[in-house]
């Protein structure tokens, strides 16, 4: 089968940007001459150039010489640079945004554009394990789809879903790893309690959860089924999930993921 050959754009070169333009040369996707953005700082320019990546004059430039653009500015200057680049988003561009909580009306209002398809990453595309979820406005094609799927497959996972989850999602993928950093952290900090190096029981606390995520991921089972697994009677490990359940540990996950939600909602 032919490559699919076409221009990639970045619209603000921070690091989700070069993460995902990173990710997509590796795979082979794509060229690193297929691919350009712009940055006036020079070390952020050095760090797009290290791969082979284009450094254009002006964004405008970018959008003008680009097939798919990705929006991937601070969410707060979104609107600024829709507004200022509305000229050149001719029909045959499609407009990818990372911006976070910037909905699709909202993005179509200031661009002027009907192409469109909204994803939400997370921080793991820096290491090739993102969760990212997209949706397509009305306009976008199903060649539209399978391209930016296809991009986004290049540092992780992939789902399709309607725009009305994209509050939640930004509370359970988004804000996740935070959430998860942190239970790495206690772990790890428990084992220094029990007795370890902390340079151990860190390394133990995070192939920990890399280790329990695969398994939930590669075998299908229930996390519930795989917890039982491990949960023997009068053991050691009902003894500590019974701690974590006098403390909340559930219920402490569930509400951090419904706060983000409703942050996100009020920003949005």
């Amino acid at each position: 089968m032919a490559l699919d050959v076409y221009k990639l754009g970045f619209v603000g070169a921070g690091n989700m940007a070069e993460s995902i333009a990173r990710g997509v040369v590796k795979s082979g996707l794509l060229s690193p001459t297929s691919i350009r953005t712009y940055h006036s700082r020079p070390n952020r320019q050095a760090d797009f150039l290290s791969f082979g990546v284009e450094i254009l004059e002006s964004s405008g430039q970018v959008v003008a010489d680009s097939d798919i653009v990705i929006l991937s500015v601070k969410p707060q200057v979104a609107k600024k640079v829709l507004l200022e680049l509305k000229p050149l988003f001719t029909d045959d561009k499609l407009l990818v945004s990372i911006a976070a909580g910037i909905k699709i009306k909202d993005l179509q209002e200031w661009s002027g554009h009907g192409r469109i398809i909204r994803v939400m990453p997370n921080t793991p595309s820096a290491v090739g394990e993102a969760a990212s979820v997209m949706c397509m406005a009305d306009m976008a094609t199903k060649k539209d789809e399978e391209r930016v799927a296809s991009l986004f497959k290049a540092v992780g996972k992939v789902w399709t879903v309607d725009e009305k989850y994209f509050d939640a999602v930004t509370g359970l993928s988004g804000s996740g790893p935070a959430y998860v950093y942190i239970a790495i952290e206690a772990l790890a900090d428990g084992g220094v309690a029990a007795g370890l190096p902390r340079d151990l029981a860190l390394a133990l606390a995070s192939q920990t959860v890399f280790g329990a995520s695969a398994m939930v991921n590669n075998t299908g089972k229930h996390p519930a089924q795989l917890k039982d697994a491990v949960t023997s009677p009068a053991g050691t490990t009902i003894a500590g999930i019974y701690e974590l359940e006098k403390a909340g540990f559930r219920s402490a996950l569930m509400s951090a993921v419904i706060a983000a939600t409703n942050r996100c909602r009020e920003l949005s």
